[in-house]
Protein backbone atom coordinates (compact mmCIF):
# COMPACT_ATOMS: atom_id res chain seq x y z
CA UNK A 1 0.00 0.00 0.00
CA UNK A 2 1.36 3.77 -0.68
CA UNK A 3 0.87 6.55 1.79
CA UNK A 4 1.87 9.61 -0.12
CA UNK A 5 1.63 12.69 1.95
CA UNK A 6 0.99 15.62 -0.48
CA UNK A 7 2.28 18.30 2.07
CA UNK A 8 6.29 16.85 2.17
CA UNK A 9 6.42 18.88 -1.19
CA UNK A 10 6.20 22.72 -1.06
CA UNK A 11 3.44 23.58 -3.66
CA UNK A 12 0.58 26.31 -4.07
CA UNK A 13 -1.59 23.28 -1.71
CA UNK A 14 -0.05 24.19 1.19
CA UNK A 15 -1.49 27.87 1.20
CA UNK A 16 -5.23 26.33 0.41
CA UNK A 17 -4.29 23.75 3.78
CA UNK A 18 -3.07 26.94 5.37
CA UNK A 19 -6.28 28.97 4.97
CA UNK A 20 -8.49 25.99 5.77
CA UNK A 21 -7.14 25.43 8.97
CA UNK A 22 -6.71 29.77 10.05
CA UNK A 23 -9.55 30.18 12.32
CA UNK A 24 -9.62 33.88 10.51
CA UNK A 25 -10.06 32.49 6.99
CA UNK A 26 -12.83 30.21 8.24
CA UNK A 27 -15.63 32.60 9.42
CA UNK A 28 -15.97 32.72 5.46
CA UNK A 29 -17.57 29.33 4.61
CA UNK A 30 -17.69 30.35 0.78
CA UNK A 31 -14.36 30.01 1.06
CA UNK A 32 -13.77 27.24 2.99
CA UNK A 33 -15.60 25.27 0.82
CA UNK A 34 -13.83 26.75 -2.19
CA UNK A 35 -10.37 25.81 -0.62
CA UNK A 36 -11.62 21.95 -0.41
CA UNK A 37 -12.66 22.17 -3.75
CA UNK A 38 -9.10 23.60 -4.65
CA UNK A 39 -7.20 20.54 -2.46
CA UNK A 40 -9.79 17.97 -4.27
CA UNK A 41 -8.76 19.50 -8.08
CA UNK A 42 -4.76 19.25 -6.92
CA UNK A 43 -5.42 15.72 -5.33
CA UNK A 44 -7.00 14.88 -8.36
CA UNK A 45 -4.67 15.74 -10.93
CA UNK A 46 -1.79 13.86 -8.73
CA UNK A 47 -4.02 10.70 -8.90
CA UNK A 48 -4.26 10.95 -12.56
CA UNK A 49 -0.93 10.62 -13.12
CA UNK A 50 -0.63 7.05 -11.65
CA UNK A 51 -3.57 6.01 -13.81
CA UNK A 52 -3.55 3.73 -16.85
CA UNK A 53 -3.90 5.65 -20.08
CA UNK A 54 -4.80 4.81 -24.19
CA UNK A 55 -4.28 6.21 -27.09
CA UNK A 56 -6.88 7.84 -29.31
CA UNK A 57 -6.34 10.36 -32.22
CA UNK A 58 -8.76 13.38 -32.52
CA UNK A 59 -9.87 15.33 -35.13
CA UNK A 60 -8.91 19.09 -35.11
CA UNK A 61 -10.01 21.39 -38.05
CA UNK A 62 -6.63 20.96 -39.54
CA UNK A 63 -5.70 17.44 -38.66
CA UNK A 64 -5.26 14.14 -36.77
CA UNK A 65 -3.16 15.02 -33.23
CA UNK A 66 -3.14 11.67 -31.31
CA UNK A 67 -3.32 11.97 -27.50
CA UNK A 68 -3.59 9.89 -24.26
CA UNK A 69 -6.43 9.54 -22.29
CA UNK A 70 -7.76 7.80 -18.80
CA UNK A 71 -8.71 4.36 -19.66
CA UNK A 72 -9.82 3.87 -16.50
CA UNK A 73 -13.57 3.81 -15.31
CA UNK A 74 -13.66 5.93 -12.13
CA UNK A 75 -16.15 6.25 -9.78
CA UNK A 76 -16.07 9.18 -7.01
CA UNK A 77 -17.51 7.90 -3.76
CA UNK A 78 -17.47 10.94 -0.76
CA UNK A 79 -19.06 10.41 3.21
CA UNK A 80 -21.84 12.96 3.96
CA UNK A 81 -21.66 15.93 4.54
CA UNK A 82 -18.66 16.78 5.38
CA UNK A 83 -17.02 15.45 1.83
CA UNK A 84 -19.21 17.21 -0.78
CA UNK A 85 -16.78 20.74 -1.67
CA UNK A 86 -13.78 17.71 -1.74
CA UNK A 87 -15.82 16.10 -4.05
CA UNK A 88 -16.95 18.57 -6.09
CA UNK A 89 -13.16 19.39 -7.03
CA UNK A 90 -12.49 15.46 -7.99
CA UNK A 91 -15.80 16.08 -9.88
CA UNK A 92 -14.40 18.76 -11.40
CA UNK A 93 -11.21 17.53 -13.07
CA UNK A 94 -12.54 13.80 -13.24
CA UNK A 95 -16.08 14.95 -14.74
CA UNK A 96 -16.65 11.62 -16.83
CA UNK A 97 -16.68 9.63 -13.75
CA UNK A 98 -19.55 7.91 -12.17
CA UNK A 99 -20.24 8.90 -8.06
CA UNK A 100 -21.21 7.75 -5.06
CA UNK A 101 -22.70 8.91 -1.51
CA UNK A 102 -22.16 6.93 1.97
CA UNK A 103 -23.39 8.71 5.10
CA UNK A 104 -21.39 7.72 7.99
CA UNK A 105 -21.78 9.28 11.67
CA UNK A 106 -20.68 9.22 15.32
CA UNK A 107 -23.41 8.42 17.30
CA UNK A 108 -21.67 9.35 20.79
CA UNK A 109 -23.03 6.98 23.89
CA UNK A 110 -21.34 9.77 26.49
CA UNK A 111 -18.85 12.89 26.14
CA UNK A 112 -16.20 10.53 24.83
CA UNK A 113 -17.41 7.27 23.18
CA UNK A 114 -18.75 6.76 20.16
CA UNK A 115 -20.04 4.48 17.36
CA UNK A 116 -19.98 4.91 13.77
CA UNK A 117 -23.32 4.40 12.14
CA UNK A 118 -24.09 3.76 8.41
CA UNK A 119 -27.14 5.31 7.28
CA UNK A 120 -27.57 5.85 3.60
CA UNK A 121 -25.45 4.64 0.35
CA UNK A 122 -25.85 5.35 -3.39
CA UNK A 123 -23.79 3.90 -5.84
CA UNK A 124 -23.45 2.45 -9.62
CA UNK A 125 -21.89 -1.05 -9.81
CA UNK A 126 -18.16 -0.91 -8.96
CA UNK A 127 -16.87 -3.95 -10.26
CA UNK A 128 -13.13 -3.82 -12.49
CA UNK A 129 -13.65 0.31 -11.83
CA UNK A 130 -11.51 2.73 -10.20
CA UNK A 131 -13.15 3.99 -6.68
CA UNK A 132 -12.16 7.24 -5.09
CA UNK A 133 -12.64 7.54 -1.21
CA UNK A 134 -13.14 11.00 -0.70
CA UNK A 135 -13.74 12.64 2.75
CA UNK A 136 -11.93 15.69 4.42
CA UNK A 137 -10.49 14.36 7.58
CA UNK A 138 -9.54 11.10 8.14
CA UNK A 139 -9.33 11.15 12.29
CA UNK A 140 -10.12 7.35 13.49
CA UNK A 141 -10.26 5.44 9.98
CA UNK A 142 -13.60 3.89 11.76
CA UNK A 143 -15.52 5.17 9.36
CA UNK A 144 -13.54 5.23 6.29
CA UNK A 145 -14.01 1.63 7.04
CA UNK A 146 -17.32 1.42 7.06
CA UNK A 147 -17.94 3.33 4.20
CA UNK A 148 -15.68 0.98 2.52
CA UNK A 149 -17.04 -2.07 3.46
CA UNK A 150 -20.65 -0.48 2.37
CA UNK A 151 -19.48 0.20 -0.76
CA UNK A 152 -18.09 -3.40 -1.60
CA UNK A 153 -21.69 -4.06 -1.41
CA UNK A 154 -21.97 -2.72 -5.04
CA UNK A 155 -19.06 -4.82 -6.31
CA UNK A 156 -15.70 -5.29 -6.24
CA UNK A 157 -13.03 -2.51 -7.58
CA UNK A 158 -9.99 -2.85 -9.40
CA UNK A 159 -8.05 -0.38 -7.61
CA UNK A 160 -8.70 2.24 -4.48
CA UNK A 161 -7.83 5.48 -3.80
CA UNK A 162 -8.18 6.41 -0.29
CA UNK A 163 -8.22 10.91 -0.69
CA UNK A 164 -8.55 12.59 2.35
CA UNK A 165 -7.18 16.59 3.32
CA UNK A 166 -5.90 16.20 6.67
CA UNK A 167 -5.61 13.09 8.58
CA UNK A 168 -4.02 11.63 11.97
CA UNK A 169 -1.23 9.36 11.88
CA UNK A 170 -3.30 6.92 13.80
CA UNK A 171 -5.87 6.84 10.95
CA UNK A 172 -3.38 6.11 8.33
CA UNK A 173 -1.66 3.14 10.11
CA UNK A 174 -5.34 2.11 10.70
CA UNK A 175 -6.58 2.20 6.85
CA UNK A 176 -3.22 0.63 5.87
CA UNK A 177 -4.15 -2.75 8.06
CA UNK A 178 -7.82 -2.52 6.99
CA UNK A 179 -7.81 -1.88 3.35
CA UNK A 180 -6.24 -4.11 0.55
CA UNK A 181 -2.44 -4.20 0.02
CA UNK A 182 -2.02 -4.76 -3.19
CA UNK A 183 -4.38 -1.79 -4.68
CA UNK A 184 -5.02 0.48 -2.58
CA UNK A 185 -2.87 4.11 -2.41
CA UNK A 186 -3.91 6.66 0.55
CA UNK A 187 -3.65 10.87 -0.41
CA UNK A 188 -3.68 13.16 2.21
CA UNK A 189 -2.72 16.97 1.89
CA UNK A 190 -1.39 16.95 5.47
CA UNK A 191 -1.09 14.16 7.97
CA UNK A 192 -1.21 15.73 12.15
CA UNK A 193 0.53 14.06 14.57
CA UNK A 194 -2.46 13.16 17.09
CA UNK A 195 -5.93 12.90 17.89
CA UNK A 196 -7.68 14.36 21.33
CA UNK A 197 -9.92 12.68 24.11
CA UNK A 198 -12.89 13.21 21.48
CA UNK A 199 -10.99 11.75 18.23
CA UNK A 200 -10.75 14.84 16.59
CA UNK A 201 -7.35 15.47 14.60
CA UNK A 202 -4.82 17.89 16.52
CA UNK A 203 -4.00 20.53 15.29
CA UNK A 204 -6.51 19.38 12.49
CA UNK A 205 -8.91 22.22 11.41
CA UNK A 206 -12.07 21.51 13.63
CA UNK A 207 -15.45 20.44 12.29
CA UNK A 208 -15.38 20.41 8.23
CA UNK A 209 -18.92 19.68 7.96
CA UNK A 210 -19.91 22.67 10.22
CA UNK A 211 -17.21 24.68 8.68
CA UNK A 212 -18.59 24.14 5.26
CA UNK A 213 -22.33 24.50 5.84
CA UNK A 214 -22.65 25.73 9.25
CA UNK A 215 -23.76 24.27 12.87
CA UNK A 216 -25.94 21.17 13.48
CA UNK A 217 -27.91 20.60 15.86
Amino acid sequence: MKIINLSENNSVLNHYIKEIRSVEIQKDSMRFRRNMERIGEIMAYEISKTMEYKHEDVQTPLGISPTEVIAEDIVISTILRAGLPFHTGFLSYFDRAENAFVSAYRKYKDALKFDIYIEYIASPSLDGKTLIITDPMLATGGSMELAYGALLTKGKPANIHVATVIASQQAIDYVAGHFPEANTTVWAAAIDPELNSHSYIIPGLGDAGDLAFGEKL
